[in-house]
């Protein structure tokens, strides 16, 4: 009785990879040479996070402090995005960075 739940189960999780396998192909397509640099940036200092959870150098609430600011930054990343059809002006990408920046380095003080 246990064997057509588990192929029921099996058959469910096979067709929603199918159906949303678009969707992931679509975000590993190269965008914009500037949002692949912010991304990137966000993508590192994500996980330079995990890694000073990890070992010990940071604790959660510190972590959960550099995400949020990270995820403020990929907010507005996505608002400047949207405002021009996918692309960041090099103006949005400069305040991006500066923004990075200042998390990088604010992450770099709380792990040493």
């Amino acid at each position: 009785m246990n064997v057509i739940p588990k192929f029921a189960l099996l058959g469910l999780v096979a067709g929603a990879a199918l159906v949303s396998a678009p969707a992931f192909a679509q975000s590993a397509v190269p965008g914009h040479p500037r949002v692949n640099e912010v991304n990137g940036r966000l993508d590192n200092q994500q996980n330079r996070i995990d890694q000073g959870v990890a070992n010990g150098t940071m604790t959660q609430k510190q972590a959960a402090r550099d995400e949020t600011h990270d995820a403020n930054i990929a907010r507005r990343e996505s608002a400047d995005e949207a405002r021009h059809g996918g692309h960041l002006t090099k103006a949005e990408q400069n305040r991006l960075n500066r923004s990075e920046n200042r998390d990088s380095r604010h992450i770099y003080r709380q792990k040493h």
